[in-house]
């Protein structure tokens, strides 16, 4: 039942107020409203779905990244909070009125790539993902919000489509779960099960990613990358050979994105 949920009341309210198409603050002052038969019958269905774990992003088809409102599907996985960190690291090495290229790579919704190209306006993004249905949500983002011009969208396993090709920045929220880890219900059931699990150590993605940016950065490019709790040492490990490795934390105090710069002196 939905009262089993932790979240119920505040996901409760969420699902009446897109029903209604009003604000929280509407809502909470006017309880004495009556539901016509349709709004009723739409409400009870979304309780219902939610009552069985379905995300309530899922539900409603919208989840907001970085003060931007994006469409979701079960073909993508859901935009989080820490994974802005990823984000506020790619906009403090990219210079606002540089023509940077910038790969994101596992796009998924385009939340990052859009939110990028959003913030840069001369910058040139591309947007990698292995699955045809994600990419199929990032492009209708990107031109929700005004972007599509200047997001490329290329279906690759990782930088393998483009690997003859150079960026000056290359960011990526991966798979990270290791095979077998116990997930939420509403996690397990709904989301991708290819952008949440790699491998027994959930490292799998790195062990690839990290050589190919090595080939297809500039040098003196970075690459930026988000990690799962207690992966720190394993993908410092993983680093070795790039300069100024670093890790930024989440609120929570855990390493949540590594940075690595590809030395200037390297030829590829």
């Amino acid at each position: 039942m939905l009262a089993e949920l932790t979240t119920a009341r505040r996901d409760a309210e969420l699902l009446l107020m897109r029903v209604l198409g009003w604000d929280r603050a509407y809502l909470l002052t006017h309880p004495e409203t009556l539901l016509s038969s349709e709004h009723n019958a739409l409400y009870q269905s979304w309780i219902e779905r939610r009552a069985r774990h379905e995300p309530v992003q899922y539900i409603i088809g919208e989840q907001e990244f970085f003060g931007l409102k994006f469409r979701v599907t079960p073909d993508v996985l859901i935009p989080r909070p820490e994974t802005e960190h990823l984000v506020e690291a790619a906009l403090a090495h990219a210079g606002r009125d540089l023509a940077l290229r910038i790969a994101d790579i596992g796009t998924g919704s385009g939340a990052i790539a859009v939110v990028l190209a959003h913030a840069l306006p001369n910058a040139q993004i591309t947007a990698l993902d292995i699955s045809p249905a994600a990419l199929a949500v990032a492009r209708v983002n990107a031109e929700a919000h005004g972007v599509s011009d200047r997001i490329r969208f290329v279906e690759s396993d990782l930088l393998v489509a483009l690997a003859d090709e150079q960026f000056d920045l290359i960011v990526s929220n991966p798979p990270y779960v290791a095979n077998g880890e116990e997930l939420e219900a509403q996690v397990r059931d709904y989301e991708p099960v290819q952008a949440l699990f790699a491998g027994p150590e959930g490292l799998d993605i790195y062990r690839r990613l990290i050589p190919q940016a090595q080939t297809s950065l500039k040098p003196g490019g970075w690459l930026l990358v988000e990690i799962g709790h207690g992966q720190r040492e394993a993908v410092t490990q993983l680093l070795a050979g790039w300069d100024d490795v670093s890790f930024i934390a989440d609120l929570q105090g855990i390493p949540r994105v590594a940075c690595a710069q590809k030395s200037s002196e390297s030829a590829g």
